[in-house]
């Protein structure tokens, strides 16, 4: 059987100030036409996973939206975190409730947040991971072509050809390389054999499950109490008590780093994972000026701006590369090259106290 776990507990701090803590990105559309992200998320994968086969991973303060906005799911396959723990915590208390619910299935694991422009080439890349994770301990991930040097995304170096199927090539990983520097990412670029890491996997339950008691033992000790608790009247609490201890490492570095058999499938399908204000240049449309505009905006001299201010005029005189982005209590405005850093800026209100702004 093959279930999914879609991760939807982010808050989205690099989409502020549009994205807040009660209302993070994946739940909210690019564009007025669109479904939300988890929404989108979900039905493009509709072909191969059933909804009653779709788990999300979140918090308790996103269950009650995920409920409203993905009717027909049920409420059990809602696995509620109780604290963060990062990627690797996330993905291990999944993988025992839905093999609790689904014994030997596979999991196909995504984030809610991403972009896919070619649904119909990424079912089929998807399916053929599925395929070549479907026997041995191995994990298959979808590595992303890159069309030109992003310091944004992590990098999957990839080595020895695996095999190929129907024309899609898997290969051996050698190593993740995290976000790198300009030059270190052109040089990546030039080799021809890194892959930008899209974040998605796929395995079997039991192949994540042994990679986390080989290389996380002490998570893998705290997931037999968990396992063991489900459908009690303990289990709250002992989810509570044991993720509490469990370390905040990320998959990446918990597991992928360190596991053997980590396969590569390099995909191109209109990949992108919406991770900063820039990509609205991407996903809206640009104007014969370069501007990409929601509301209004009246400029001299200006160019190439991102603007979002559906509820005020926007003017600006002299500037170039430049994001704004107006809601009714907050004010981004921010160098475009420097959008990576909005999470900095709601690390200084929150040290400030202005928690009524994240």
């Amino acid at each position: 059987m093959l279930t999914a776990l879609i991760m939807a507990g982010g808050e989205g701090t690099r989409f502020w100030p549009l994205s807040r803590k009660d209302n993070p990105k994946q739940f909210f559309k690019l564009n007025d036409d669109q479904k939300t992200m988890l929404q989108e998320t979900v039905a493009r994968i509709k072909e191969l996973v059933p909804i009653e086969q779709v788990f999300i991973a979140t918090n308790a303060a996103y269950q009650e939206a995920i409920k409203r906005q993905l009717d027909g799911i049920p409420s059990e396959n809602i696995i509620v975190e109780p604290m963060k723990r990062n990627t690797a915590a996330c993905i291990g208390l999944s993988s025992v409730v839905i093999e609790n619910k689904y014994p030997g299935s596979a999991m196909i694991v995504l984030p809610a947040d991403h972009l896919i422009k070619d649904e119909k080439k990424f079912i089929d890349i998807l399916s053929k991971a599925v395929m070549t994770a479907a026997t041995g301990k191995n994990l298959v991930t979808l590595g992303i072509k890159p069309t030109h040097p992003e310091t944004g995304y992590g990098y999957i170096h990839y080595g020895n050809h695996l095999h190929t199927i129907d024309g899609d090539q898997v290969f051996e990983v050698q190593n993740f390389t995290e976000k790198p520097d300009l030059d270190t990412a052109k040089e990546f670029l030039e080799a021809g054999n890194y892959l930008w890491n899209s974040g998605m996997f796929i395995c079997q339950l039991d192949s994540i499950l042994y990679n986390i008691e080989k290389h996380l033992p002490e998570m893998y000790s705290s997931l037999l109490k968990i396992k063991k608790a489900l459908g009690t009247d303990l289990e709250k609490k002992v989810i509570k008590e044991e993720f509490e201890q469990m370390e905040s490492v990320s998959i990446d570095y918990g597991i992928m780093k360190r596991a053997d058999d980590i396969f590569v499938i390099p995909s191109s399908f209109g990949w992108d994972d919406l991770g900063s204000w820039p990509v609205l240049e991407r996903v809206e449309k640009i104007d014969n000026d370069g501007n990409v505009v929601i509301g209004k905006h009246y400029g001299i001299d200006t160019t190439n701006p991102i603007i979002h201010s559906p509820n005020k005029v926007v003017t600006t005189i002299g500037l170039d590369d430049v994001v704004i982005m107006d809601t009714e209590d907050a004010i981004l405005i921010c160098d475009k090259k420097r959008a990576q850093e909005v999470k900095e800026i709601r690390n200084i209100l929150a040290a400030d106290g202005l928690e009524d702004c994240l």
